[in-house]
């Protein structure tokens, strides 16, 4: 790819009014000028228009899907350049599909408000839902979605316009195992998106255990309980509209695990995507595609397949940033109620757990966390951290309402590289405490900073509305797309602000079962400009930029 290929097109943020976004209170201010304890969102689901309420389906037999049904993307469906919100439902697990309530597709009006589209749109899949990914696999420029079901998978063809249509047998993507999260990504650099796809367990309604909870009484089981973990699969794209199950071929029957989350990146510098899949009380994985075609799983010699005392944790959300900007993403992962994160430093394909170092060890152990990311939230140039919370047991003490829901917690990011806890909770003024499990982010709004869509079982989804750009918080947001329009997945970028320079690459797919914008978010803290922009395809360098304004730029390259 040489820099001629690529063309850059500027258009500074508006910053646009969304609903209830009234300036919040002062607090406590920390060295950088950030409050302490000002709340950084506030919850607007509802005023915004995202009408709607997950159903699992709990009826009191405890089938362990029901516990783990999710689902959240955040893209633009109808190309319109704002984002749109999809939410996956449950209903059932016995019900025939037919009988479920299908999930939602809600178009964004561009100010941070939304109005439900499903109706007629076709998005409406009535599989017993876990997750989502976007992407444009056919490279039409239209972002396409796959569904990750309890039973039949299902990929869904986007016109463009906000309309899709169900190509899962055309396109031979129908995995009919118990999907977790998926990711598109090109392993084997052909220019089009292939699609992995993590399984959890082998189950069945009729062979549900009976498991208790610490009070004595039925809670749902462990997938320790079941012994049977699921293979992963991996769907190569032939470029005509069709994928070829090659996951024998690879080997991905080589190491099996009970997949929930998914992240690709290259992490080695390779020129190249690995693929860690966090594995929920199994050993991870890190998956190294080959150009032979067979892959190796690479995890235990990476060093991030168990923590440091040999443990293989409940993986459930998984985020890759380069926290400590040396060049290369560092991994993330969140587990279970009384296991502390895993936080694996990265050395160009090398981990180490460094979670005490960070500051991790105490706090996140005390709630269980699915949806997750690093993300520079209050923009002030450093990675924060967002964790999803709810519990997959019943406590031994439960209050009313809710048993299995916990307060979601934010963490903000210090420059000596560690996180410390954000007050009040969660950055919330109000407290909100649900069963969440996805989390997609994405500037909802239009004005620089990211919002958060989350999933909550059995109850109402929530919109977070980030407050950093009513303080008058700094963003350059950095969109690189292909001359199709669709977003260059696997392409990355050094941006240099000052001193530092950190790494960037572009996906859809981290958290727990979710798809995220696209677009890359880098906070200016007291800065008036990023200094130097270099955008990588491939592994190769194609283009450098120098003094970028605050504002939206856009890179658009030839496949």
């Amino acid at each position: 790819m040489n820099r001629s290929q690529f063309t850059r097109a500027l258009a500074l943020i508006a910053p646009l009014a969304a609903c209830g976004g009234d300036t919040p209170p002062g607090g406590g201010a920390a060295a950088d000028g950030t409050s302490l304890k000002a709340p950084w969102f506030e919850e607007v689901g509802a005023e915004c228009g995202i009408d709607f309420v997950h159903e699992s389906g709990a009826a009191g037999e405890f089938l362990m899907p029901e516990i783990m049904t999710t689902g959240a993307a955040l893209f633009d469906a109808d190309g319109d350049g704002d984002l749109d919100a999809y939410l996956v439902q449950g209903g059932a697990v016995r019900s025939a599909p037919s009988e479920r309530p299908g999930n939602r597709l809600f178009l964004g009006r561009g100010d941070g408000t939304f109005e439900d589209a499903t109706d007629g749109s076709g998005a409406d899949d009535r599989g017993y839902g876990m997750g989502v990914s976007s992407g444009d696999y056919d490279g039409d420029g239209d972002v396409d979605l796959y569904i990750s079901n309890l039973e039949r998978n299902t990929l869904l063809n986007n016109d463009g316009k906000g309309h899709f249509t169900d190509v899962t047998e055309a396109s031979g993507t129908g995995s009919t195992a118990w999907s977790a999260s998926s990711a598109f990504v090109d392993y084997d650099a052909d220019g089009d998106l292939d699609l992995f796809v993590t399984n959890y367990i082998e189950w069945s309604p009729d062979g549900e255990k009976v498991c208790a909870s610490p009070r004595n009484t039925r809670t749902y089981c462990s997938p320790k309980s079941y012994g049977r973990p699921a293979k992963d699969q991996i769907f190569q794209n032939q470029g005509d509209g069709t994928f070829l199950d090659v996951s024998k071929s690879a080997g991905l029957d080589a190491a099996f695990g009970n997949g929930l989350g998914v992240v690709c990146a290259d992490f080695d510098l390779d020129g190249m995507p690995e693929i860690f899949v966090a594995n929920d009380g199994t050993p991870n994985q890190f998956w190294d595609p080959s150009p032979t075609g067979r892959w190796a799983d690479t995890a235990l010699g990476a060093g991030c397949a168990v923590d440091t005392q040999g443990r293989a944790k409940a993986g459930m959300g998984v985020a890759a940033a380069d926290v400590d900007a040396d060049g290369d993403e560092d991994l993330l992962v969140v587990n279970l109620t009384g296991e502390d994160d895993s936080f694996y430093r990265n050395d160009k394909g090398q981990f180490v757990d460094r979670t005490p170092a960070m500051g991790l060890a105490v706090v996140s152990r005390r709630r269980t966390r699915f949806g997750v990311a690093l993300r520079d939230l209050n923009l002030d140039g450093l990675f924060d951290l967002y964790h999803a919370n709810g519990r997959v047991t019943e406590p031994a003490r439960t209050m009313a309402g809710d048993p299995f829901a916990e307060e979601n917690v934010l963490m903000r990011g210090l420059p000596n590289g560690r996180f410390e806890e954000v007050t009040p909770r969660a950055g919330l003024a109000t407290p909100v405490s649900a069963t969440s499990r996805a989390a997609a982010f994405g500037d909802i709004d239009g004005d620089g900073d990211e919002d958060i869509l989350i999933h909550n079982r059995d109850g109402r989804a929530h919109l977070m509305r980030n407050l950093s750009a009513d303080r008058g918080a700094r963003s350059t947001a950095i969109d690189i797309r292909h001359d199709s329009g669709s977003p260059a997945i696997g392409a990355w970028v050094l941006i240099t602000i000052g001193d530092r320079t950190v790494r960037r690459e572009v996906r859809t797919t981290d958290s727990y079962c979710a798809a995220s914008s696209p677009v890359l978010h880098v906070g200016l803290g007291d800065a008036k400009q990023v200094d130097r922009i270099e955008v990588f395809y491939r592994g190769e360098s194609a283009m450098v930029v120098e003094g970028v304004s605050p504002g939206l730029q856009q890179f658009k390259f030839k496949r």
